[in-house]
């Protein structure tokens, strides 16, 4: 009898599999609109489950609000939230920001607290404004445009070039894949045995059996080339009945 393939024990969120949130530093997202003026920076701390490190920020109103830390930020610096000095660090609405700036955690929607360009060492730049909204290109070289009122923290994410840190140790790389609920390696199927994958056993490593699946294929069975979506069929039928 065959098993859950590895990749579909870990999609059930078993604790073998699950990352250890009882390690994390919680959710950062932009502080609340209320918060007006400069912060200072006290403390810039690691965080398990992310790639960026945070920094703790005293907020004018007496509490403290984390925030990602930006490139070259250090402790006793100063941040401005939503108005002050265009600055590493600062939190401020598109609108405020000249164009040629380079930007990180970016909202979708106005206050959503912050989506896009969050990864250690990540940037995106503001190249343009006009009626109400800023075009900004992602580090996928995109261009997208976004409302004014959004905001976004001035400076590329720190922690850039963490990959260029060689792990030295495997166990290394399996402690630090559990924290960010990944796997720290991929063995093929073809590798494997047949009670572990349906591509596994044979004399020779090889699939031994067509490797496209339906989409009703049972999970411990759905591995190799998926189907076309629908989207994709209907399409294709559109491209042919329109020659």
């Amino acid at each position: 009898m065959g098993k859950r393939i590895i990749s579909r024990r870990r999609g059930s969120g078993t604790p073998t599999y699950r990352s250890p949130s009882h390690r994390h530093h919680g959710p950062v997202y932009h502080p609340a609109p209320t918060v007006v003026g400069d912060g200072k920076v006290v403390a810039i701390a690691q965080a398990p489950g992310r790639t960026a490190p945070v920094a703790d920020v005293a907020a004018p109103d007496g509490t403290t609000v984390r925030i990602l830390a930006p490139a070259g930020i250090a402790t006793g610096d100063t941040v401005a939230f939503h108005e002050g000095k265009v600055d590493r660090g600062a939190i401020l609405p598109l609108s405020k920001i000249p164009d040629g700036t380079l930007v990180s955690n970016i909202e979708v929607k106005p206050f959503d607290g912050g989506r896009l360009v969050r990864s250690a060492g990540s940037s995106a730049l503001v190249t343009a404004h006009a009626s109400g909204e800023v075009t900004i290109q992602l580090p996928s070289g995109q261009f997208k445009r976004f409302l004014d009122t959004c905001r976004a923290e001035v400076g590329a994410v720190g922690g850039g070039g963490r990959l260029e840190r060689p792990v030295i140790k495997a166990g290394k790389k399996v402690w630090g894949a559990r924290s960010l609920a990944r796997a720290p390696f991929k063995v093929r199927g073809v590798a494997m045995n047949p009670v572990n994958h349906p591509f596994g056993g044979g004399a020779h490593q090889h699939v031994g059996r067509p490797s496209t699946v339906s989409s009703g294929t049972w999970p411990g069975a759905k591995v190799g080339r998926f189907s076309r979506s629908i989207r994709k069929k209907r399409r294709l039928e559109r491209e042919r009945g329109g020659a």
